[in-house]
């Protein structure tokens, strides 16, 4: 949906959540020499300023990664907060990193990386941020489906849509397991909220019923702010590589401290 910008809600703790499990997954998967296909099917702009006035506005990153950072939660040692690190030392203090920046910095010159994103505005910053990269500013689940299996075959897609679309909850069961299908080596891994009428449970339980090696992976926050409707982050992870499920608990207990 062309109205959704990500900058007011970089650095939230559903990113932390996110892009800390994706950070580990990529480490993961470069500890091998074979390159990788790497793909997200709406990227965002890839890199954020939360010092500009969307990201003031809301200040969920000031409730998300900055609070967990300040109460000295997240490991220093963590491929996540080294991720952070080396972002800030190239882009400033008050800039955060998207998960297409998380891939890039994880990613090796022989790897791929191919970034879905339909809104004008964020397709240019990604062409700034990521010169390199393959910036399709096309409809991400059509362009991914249709570049799959790729080459390289090992490798990894990123669905992360803003869910301003209803439909999709109903229509991301069908992809993944049509994606599944064409790249049976690929890991693909679902990101959605988790909302207070628990709407993604229909969904997460359909994924589940075609991929019984699926991991699922949830973590419960308080609302950025009073009303919203955010209460914990989700992430649906087939053919996860081996040990996901301890590094997801070492990642929930980051969250314990914020019950």
């Amino acid at each position: 949906m062309l109205s959704y910008q990500h900058i007011y809600h970089a650095g939230n703790l559903a990113d932390v959540h996110k892009h800390a499990a994706l950070a580990w997954i990529l480490s993961y998967l470069v500890q091998k020499d074979k390159p990788l296909s790497y793909f997200e099917t709406h990227a965002g702009r890839g890199l954020y300023d939360l010092g500009a006035p969307e990201a003031l506005k809301t200040q969920e990153a000031e409730n998300g990664y900055a609070r967990l950072n300040n109460l000295g939660i997240i490991p220093s040692d963590h491929i996540y907060a080294k991720t952070l690190d080396a972002c800030t030392q190239l882009h400033g203090s008050h800039s955060y990193p998207g998960s297409p920046w998380v891939a890039h910095h994880i990613l090796r010159p022989t790897d791929r990386m191919t970034l879905c994103e339909l809104h004008p505005l964020e397709a240019n910053h990604l062409r700034a941020v990521f010169p390199k990269a393959k910036i399709a500013q096309n409809d991400g689940f059509a362009t991914v489906l249709s570049a799959c299996p790729p080459t390289p075959r090992r490798g990894l897609v990123l669905i992360d849509p803003s869910y301003e679309i209803k439909t999709d909850y109903d229509t991301i069961p069908k992809f993944i397991s049509n994606l599944n299908k064409k790249w049976n080596v690929g890991i693909i891994a679902l990101w959605y909220p988790i909302l207070g009428d628990a709407r993604h449970r229909t969904m997460v339980r359909s994924i589940r019923a075609n991929h019984e090696n699926l991991v699922v992976h949830e973590v419960s926050f308080p609302p950025a702010k009073q009303g919203h409707g955010m209460v914990g982050s989700g992430l649906a992870i087939v053919n996860a590589p081996f040990n996901t499920g301890s590094a997801m608990s070492e990642i929930s207990g980051w969250f314990a401290h914020l019950t």
